[in-house]
């Protein structure tokens, strides 16, 4: 059938077109989920684990000797710099095989009984098979790993996925699709839309043959769509949060500043646990404030294309507006600007630091998700993770220092699904979970945890007795 339309892709640096893709409307939608249903419901048609393991180690491959094409497409849509986008790659591809160690490796579990007399005599195990239809729903700031974190568990389980990228980023996840299809997975087992209109978008979320949701991006449409959901329908939902970082008075000066800078500047600041909040002890908030402001305005802020790019642009103009309007809102109320607080050319926002915002300013309160870092004077610790624990929001935060048992006895404190001791709030490996507590998200994501959310344990019971009488 011919397209709804057409969407054109830009580049969030310069507006310049990169390409053009289809959309698809409601029929598209129907169609997608009455393939991804047959397919599922044909027992006959699924694809045993051997020929979904070669498929991925196919795509795997096919991604290594793209890496370079990969990188340079997910920037130049994404606006993530270079070298980070590199770096991207890599972990899209290491999370292709994290798929097939982790399909390889959780076959089913053996249950304990035949420990009572009523159970005497029987066996019972569970075997592994997939939830039903998945559908993914994804976010813009890593245009190609987060794409393989909700298809990839979907392929390697066995569950026909319909994805859904944002439309700001959408280029990244056709070409994996593709790349998928070469490897040699049947059209029908992945399937990519871009929908015409966010009506569009509910339509497949929250339709009765879907098995299970997959959301990664703001916690206002994720919570309204697992609101609207089919009975029946899992879900996972990733959202974003204002981690915060405490800072013991014994922390590691030039160590922390320098994990401080990446995790609060890496991609902008376009990350869900990136660096937002730092508490420091008053006696050393200033001298770290201005060292790690003097260090954000050495970063280079620009083209992400290009290889000394540190900083790109946010993925729209109406993000700086909004970023700018943030930051000024703050300095106006009280907030000591260190450095930034500026726009730049191609929708690119300065790194910026403040030091001692108000705790009631929007920068203190709501997730950023820009190139700003707060940091806070504290002269009672408690008062400071108080503060810290403040939002409605939680997910990972940090926390710096040299003294191990003094940090084990902050650790319980902190609202956090996961605490960094010694490195910012946005280090993660894929074979982490990585969960989003109270309005942050619902579930657990991280490849291994995501495939057990895509399947379903169906156990068998041998009654043995039967044969002996």
């Amino acid at each position: 059938m011919p397209p709804a339309g057409k969407l054109e892709v830009t580049s969030p640096f310069d507006g310049s077109l990169l390409a053009t893709v289809d959309t698809g409307g409601a029929e598209h939608v129907d169609a997608a989920l009455s393939t991804a249903c047959q397919l599922f419901r044909d027992r006959s048609s699924w694809l045993p684990i051997p020929e979904r393991v070669a498929i991925l180690t196919r795509t795997a491959a096919l991604m290594e000797a793209q890496k370079s094409d990969l990188a340079r497409l997910a920037a130049s849509e994404g606006g993530k710099p270079l070298q980070d986008s590199l770096v991207e790659v890599t972990r899209a591809v290491d999370g292709v095989h994290l798929c097939i160690e982790t399909l390889r490796g959780h076959p089913g579990e053996l249950i304990p009984v035949a420990t009572t007399p009523a159970t005497m005599g029987r066996i019972a195990f569970t075997q592994k098979e997939p939830v039903g239809v998945v559908v993914a729903v994804s976010a813009f700031n890593h245009p190609l790993n987060l794409i393989v974190h909700q298809v990839a568990p979907a392929v390697a389980t066995g569950c026909p996925v319909i994805v859904k990228p944002a439309g700001d980023t959408p280029l990244s996840c056709l070409r994996f699709v593709a790349l998928l299809q070469e490897a040699g997975l049947p059209a029908g087992w992945c399937q990519a839309i871009i929908t015409d209109t966010n009506e569009t978008a509910e339509k497949l979320v929250t339709d009765s043959r879907v098995g299970f949701f997959s959301f990664i991006g703001s916690a206002r449409i994720g919570w309204m769509l697992r609101s609207k959901l089919a009975p029946g329908t899992r879900c996972a939902l990733e959202h974003g949060g204002a981690a915060p970082v405490i800072l013991l008075d014994d922390f590691d000066f030039d160590a922390t500043v320098a994990a401080v800078l990446k995790g609060g500047f890496y991609h902008a600041g376009q990350v869900c646990v990136s660096v937002q909040r730092v508490f420091a002890p008053e006696q050393q908030s200033r001298s770290f404030a201005k060292t790690l402001a003097r260090q954000a305005n050495e970063l280079v802020v620009g083209d992400p294309g290009e290889q000394t790019t540190e900083v790109g642009p946010l993925i729209r103009a109406a993000e700086v507006d909004r970023v700018a309007a943030w930051v000024d809102e703050a300095v106006a109320a009280g907030a000591e600007l260190l450095c930034g607080g500026k726009r730049m050319q191609n929708n690119c926002y300065a790194p910026t630091v403040l030091l001692d915002p108000p705790q009631d300013a929007r920068v203190s309160t709501l997730e950023i998700f820009g190139p700003v870092v707060c940091v806070y004077s504290y002269a009672d610790l408690d008062q400071a993770v108080a503060q810290a624990n403040s939002l409605p929001t939680a997910f990972q935060a940090a926390i710096f220092g040299k003294d191990i048992s003094r940090i084990m006895q902050v650790v319980p404190s902190i609202d956090a699904s996961a605490i960094m001791i010694n490195d910012h709030s946005a280090f993660r490996d894929d074979v982490m979970p990585f969960a989003g507590l109270r309005e942050s998200g619902l579930g657990v994501g991280g490849i291994p945890y995501t495939m057990h959310d895509m399947q379903i344990d169906k156990m068998l019971v041998i009654n043995n007795t039967a044969s002996r009488q």
